[in-house]
Parts: structure tokens; C-alpha cells; sequence
């Protein structure tokens, strides 16, 4: 039996992977365990804080159900969601759109709805027109394009955490011929993420508000193309530099566009052309990472 210190107990764990089967994984323990135990060392980790930590691991499992999920918030509100999202696509191509969070209020199995339709079901709230293309990143339209898209109420809600859960503020459409793309709304709100949990503490001891811009979530697949799920975001929004999950981009910011029609006022509308990257680039051996494009897509 070997007599350990703070030091040579790193050594020690790190031996007992040594068998792993899995090379990715006994990796990904290997560097978890180094890095794990130097922040224990550099911050002088007393037992009453890591039982206060475990005991706050504990609660985010206690909270998280098939409506909440809190290890997801706490991923997201440490940043840590963006950064592997920002590593996943650190070899999109130049000009490809920009990538967002999922969240945790994506759902599977939204309606599929004919293009120019409402989204919003029984919701109050100012009418808003969302239209745009899909295109290539070489400027070409992309027709049938499955696009999937979801936002919170006005209210900051989103579907699953209203009382009735049934669908909403959700659809799925196809891009036409053209690549375009229509459908109807009402103007998202900033709001903040569930804080009446463990991670909403954390957020109030750490100074931070727990507040995201005004956004709508968009996911689109086509065959051939890389995925991409990303959001719109709106100008203007007081949150825009200082989301609380860290996703907000300046190449994803949207503004309204006011029109008439024959003197008659029209809702507001937002157009954003999407580039998807052919699905082949991201697979080219020795290819260097396109740093991705700066410019704003919006109009």
C-alpha cells in the first residue's frame, strides 16, 4: 500500500484508468481527474465545501424532471454549453450561419405546418412575420429544407411550462423551390431562466441576473448539408451582452422591419438568410479550420 499526498494521489487515480478498454474515454478521465484535482489543490478545497457542493449536485438531480432539466441550466449558465457548441463547429466553413444553443425547451414531434401559417395558438402578443431563405454557403437556394423552430411567449414561457402543455409556439416547415421560407408569430420577450432552483441561487450568490434576450430558436436539416441549430436574436434587446447561458451572437442579431399595405398597417416582420454548409466540407482530411464569418446575415 502506497503512502499518498495531495500530490501523489493524482499519479495514483490516474494509474487505475490505466486499463480502459475505451481510448476516448479513459482520455476524457484522465484529463477531467488532472484538471479535477489541481482545482481542489489551487483553491485549497475545505471538506465542508466540496459536502455544500455535493449537497448542491444533489438538489440539481432532485429538481430535474421530464419539464426541468438543471443540469442542462447549470451547463449553460457556467458557459460550458457554448463552449462545446463554439468546439463542435470550430471547422464550420466561412460564411456558414453561426450556431446557437439548443436549450432545454426543444421538443420532438413538432406539426409540420404549411409555410406562411401561425405558430402562436390562442397566445396574446403583438403579431410579428418571420421570412428568409436558406441558401448555400456558396449562395445557392436550397429547396425542402426541414426547418424547426420554437420560441417562449411574450410572457417568457414556453409551451412545456404552461399548464397545458399541448404544443405551441412550435411547427416544423419546408423551404420552397427558392429556398424561402414564411410563417407567423408574436414578438418574443427576454426572460429569465428558472431561478427558483439551485442554479438560480448559484446565479443570485454570484452577483449575475438570470435574464436571456428576446430570441427564436431555429434547427434546419437537409440531405447533403451540415445540420445547424442556431437563433435569432432581437436588436435592441438590454440583454443582448450579457446572456445568462452565453449564446447570443452579433451575427445572429435581427431587427424589425415595419411596413404598410394600401395605408394599412402590416405586423412587423424579421428576414434572415440561413447558409448551411455542404455536408462533405467538415469531412475534408487535413483541411485547417475556416475561422467563421463575422457579417451579419440579417436584412
Amino acid at each position: 500500500m502506497r503512502s499518498l499526498n495531495e500530490r501523489t494521489i493524482t499519479d495514483e487515480v490516474l494509474g487505475r484508468f490505466s486499463g480502459a478498454p475505451d481510448a476516448r474515454l479513459r482520455q476524457v478521465m484522465e484529463s477531467l481527474i488532472r484538471h479535477l484535482h489541481e482545482f481542489a489543490r489551487e483553491v485549497g478545497l475545505t471538506p465542508r465545501e466540496w459536502a455544500k457542493a455535493i449537497e448542491f449536485l444533489t438538489e440539481l438531480g432532485h429538481i430535474t424532471d421530464d419539464k426541468r432539466q438543471e443540469f442542462i441550466l447549470l451547463s449553460d449558465t457556467l458557459g460550458l454549453s457554448a463552449l462545446v457548441d463554439l468546439i463542435a463547429n470550430r471547422d464550420k466553413v466561412k460564411g456558414a450561419t453561426e450556431s446557437s444553443l439548443l436549450g432545454p425547451f426543444y421538443r420532438e414531434g413538432a406539426p409540420e405546418i404549411p409555410t406562411g401559417a401561425n405558430v402562436a395558438r390562442d397566445v396574446e402578443g403583438e403579431p410579428l412575420d418571420i421570412e428568409g431563405r436558406v441558401v448555400s454557403t456558396a449562395g445557392e437556394p436550397i429547396a425542402g429544407v426541414l426547418i424547426d423552430v420554437w420560441q417562449a411567449a411574450p410572457s417568457g414561457l414556453y409551451d412545456v411550462q404552461f399548464e397545458d402543455s399541448t404544443m405551441n409556439l412550435r411547427a416544423r416547415f419546408r423551404s420552397d423551390s427558392e429556398g424561402r421560407f414564411a410563417f407567423k408569430s408574436v414578438k418574443p420577450a427576454s426572460y429569465p431562466v428558472p431561478y427558483d432552483g439551485p442554479v438560480g441561487r448559484m446565479l443570485n450568490a454570484l452577483g449575475r441576473h438570470p435574464y436571456r434576450p428576446a430570441h427564436i430558436h431555429f434547427k434546419l436539416s437537409a440531405d447533403g448539408y451540415r445540420p445547424l441549430t442556431t437563433a435569432l436574436y432581437i436588436e435592441g434587446d438590454k440583454y443582448l451582452d450579457s446572456d445568462a447561458v452565453f449564446g447570443s451572437r452579433a451575427s445572429l442579431v435581427v431587427g424589425y422591419r415595419k411596413a404598410t399595405n394600401g395605408g394599412r398597417a402590416k405586423p412587423d416582420s424579421i428576414w434572415f438568410e440561413f447558409a448551411l454548409e455542404p455536408e462533405k466540407s467538415k469531412a475534408a482530411k487535413g483541411q485547417k479550420p475556416i475561422p467563421r464569418s463575422s457579417s451579419v446575415r440579417g436584412k
